[in-house]
Formats: C-alpha cells, sequence, structure tokens
C-alpha cells in the first residue's frame, strides 16, 4: 500500500509539469491517497483490497478529525457526528476511484474494488452540521470584531511593527464573510487585481475552470483594503512577493493553511455569546445564506461565489432561525399579513 501510495503521489505531481493537473487538484489527490494507505494499513498489499476494505477506510475517513483545523476557538460541538464533512467524503471517494482506476491501468491491481463499494452517501450521513452558516448575531460579532481589529491598524500595542498584522487579519476575515470566495481564491489574489470602477472598489477573482468575475466591495471592506494597501501590507513585505496581497509577517503569500488561524484568532475576540467557531467553507456558506435569506437574487449571488449553474446553490444554503416566520408576515401575495384582524 505504502510503496504503491508514493508512486502514485510522483506521477500526480508529475502531471502538474505538463498542465494536465493544477498544483490544488495534484495536492488535493497526493493527500487524499496518502490517507487512504495509512487508512488502510500501508503495509497491506494493494491487490488484497476489496470492497468491504474499501468500506472501512470510507467509514474511518468520515470519522477522521480535520487535521487542517489549527488549535484556537473550537468549532461547534454541539452539533453529534464526524468529524468530517459530507463534501470532504465525496471529494475522498472520488479521489479513490481515480486512484483504483489508475491501479488498474497499471496493473498494480486485478479488479477495481470500487465497483463492490457498499457504503453510501446516506450512511455516512449525518456528517454535515445541521447549521454552517453563522446567524445574523454570530455574522455581526465577528465582523464587528475584524473591523475593529482593523481599526488598531498597524499603529497597534505590542509585537514588533514590521510583523503587525491586524490590518491584514481583519481584511480576510470580512472579504470571507461579506464576499464568499474560496480559500484558494483569496490565497491566490493579487493585490493588482481590486480595482475602482464607477467610484465602486471591484475585486477581480480568479476562480475555477479559468472563470473570472467582478465582485464589486461593501464600502466598509473597501475601506480596510485601502488602508491594508497603504499600510498594512508595506509592512510584511520583504520584496519577495511583489503581486501577494496577503503576506505572512515573513513577506511570504499567505498559505490557505493559515486562513484558519487568522479567523481564529478574529473570533477570540467576539464576545461568549455571540462566538461560534466557523472554518473559511463557512463563511461561504454565511454570505450566500444570507444574501438568499435577503431575497436577493439567485444569480447575482451565483456570481458572487463564482458557481456556473444555480442548482448548485442549494448546498450553500443553510435555513436561518424565523425566517419562514418573516416570509410569511410579508407575503409575496397577500402583503403584511401580521396584526390583521379575522373578519
Amino acid at each position: 500500500m505504502a510503496e504503491t501510495a508514493d508512486r502514485y503521489a510522483e506521477m500526480v505531481r508529475a502531471k502538474t509539469s505538463t498542465g494536465a493537473l493544477t498544483p490544488r487538484t495534484a495536492e488535493v489527490y497526493v493527500r487524499d491517497v496518502l490517507t487512504f494507505a495509512e487508512l488502510a494499513g500501508g503495509a497491506r498489499v494493494l491487490d488484497d483490497l476489496g470492497g468491504q476494505d474499501v468500506d472501512e477506510v470510507l467509514l474511518a475517513f468520515a470519522r477522521k478529525p480535520d487535521g487542517r483545523r489549527r488549535a484556537g476557538v473550537a468549532p461547534d460541538r454541539r452539533v453529534a457526528g464526524p468529524v468530517q464533512s459530507a463534501a470532504s467524503q465525496a471529494r475522498f471517494r472520488r479521489s479513490l476511484s481515480a486512484f483504483f482506476k489508475y491501479a488498474v491501468v497499471a496493473g498494480w491491481v486485478q479488479l477495481d474494488p470500487m465497483g463492490a463499494v457498499t457504503v453510501r452517501p446516506v450512511q455516512r450521513g449525518g456528517l454535515r452540521a445541521e447549521r454552517r452558516a453563522l446567524t445574523a448575531e454570530q455574522a455581526e460579532g465577528l465582523l464587528g470584531a475584524a473591523r475593529g481589529l482593523a481599526e488598531t491598524g498597524p499603529g497597534g500595542v505590542g509585537g514588533r511593527a514590521d510583523q503587525r498584522t491586524e490590518l491584514r487579519d481583519g481584511l480576510i476575515v470580512l472579504l470571507l464573510a461579506a464576499v464568499g470566495p474560496r480559500v484558494s481564491e483569496l490565497t491566490a489574489a493579487n493585490a493588482e487585481d481590486f480595482f475602482v470602477n464607477g467610484g465602486t472598489r471591484y475585486w477581480r477573482i480568479f476562480g475555477k475552470g479559468g472563470r473570472t468575475r467582478d465582485v464589486p466591495l461593501p464600502h466598509p471592506v473597501a475601506e480596510v483594503l485601502d488602508a491594508y494597501l497603504a499600510e498594512g501590507r508595506a509592512l510584511l513585505d520583504r520584496g519577495r512577493e511583489p503581486k501577494a496581497l496577503l503576506l505572512s509577517w515573513r513577506g511570504r503569500r499567505l498559505a490557505r493553511g493559515d486562513v484558519q488561524g487568522v479567523i481564529d484568532r478574529v473570533l477570540a475576540r467576539v464576545e461568549p455569546g455571540r462566538r461560534r467557531g466557523v472554518t473559511p467553507h463557512g463563511l461561504r456558506h454565511t454570505t450566500a445564506t444570507h444574501l438568499l435569506a435577503a431575497a436577493t437574487d439567485m444569480d447575482a449571488v451565483r456570481r458572487v461565489l463564482g458557481h456556473s449553474d444555480l442548482s448548485t446553490l442549494g448546498r450553500y444554503r443553510d435555513e436561518l432561525p424565523g425566517e419562514l416566520e418573516a416570509a410569511m408576515r410579508v407575503h409575496p401575495l397577500l402583503g403584511p399579513v401580521e396584526g390583521r384582524r379575522r373578519g
């Protein structure tokens, strides 16, 4: 298992040099196949694995803690169930399918065991939290903390002046919560991707499939962006990444794995009653949920999030407390109905 996983990882990485795979996709494939080898047992023979063995690995992965989360504010543990999300499990299963298809071609296995897998998504259910999106109160608390942190700016107290990240951290949370980009889109952003048109600040986001979208920034977010570009970024710039928007205190482009730590630091500033742990993807859910709850045009929400199809919005939509009651109080066919006397 260990040997074939390593050989497959080498092949996947080699495909990035030819352009057959993007570095991000290759990173996911490699991580998943190495995880598979670890869970299945590195000393086992790959061709000995059957559908039941893969079932066991899928279930073990479902209950495997997400190692990408950093220590800090813990996620909401009131929701029972395994740690891995349904989306992560689906991705892991796709990675295994790709691995075994290659293993058949390479002659490592005689039969693809994925055809005999019996564990279905419904059996792996309960993995998605009942609510990924923050409520309005929780989101307002987080955004308020982010703006307050940004207002302290580079002139804050404590630490070396050239290592201060308050403006950067506030900007990260504001962009994630207000615009809802993928974390890969955020960390890949360059300073030149932000421009002004007709007095409005826009972010040109380079998304999946080579698609780009120009998203207008709310004024409070644009203000923090301008302050960061004018003051905060210059303190972190070591001349190593002249284009990158977000820099570490060492002057390197901020990595995807660093973003959760930023969110957790901002969360620590939120009053306990409004604080709930959230991931970067959870903030993307928050953006979609509240835009749709506010009756924002679905196609506009699709374009903000960078989806090619309206049907994909469903998985980014969580139910908010009191939302149905509020909708029925102002019915599109009956008008305001609250407080009417019965005839």
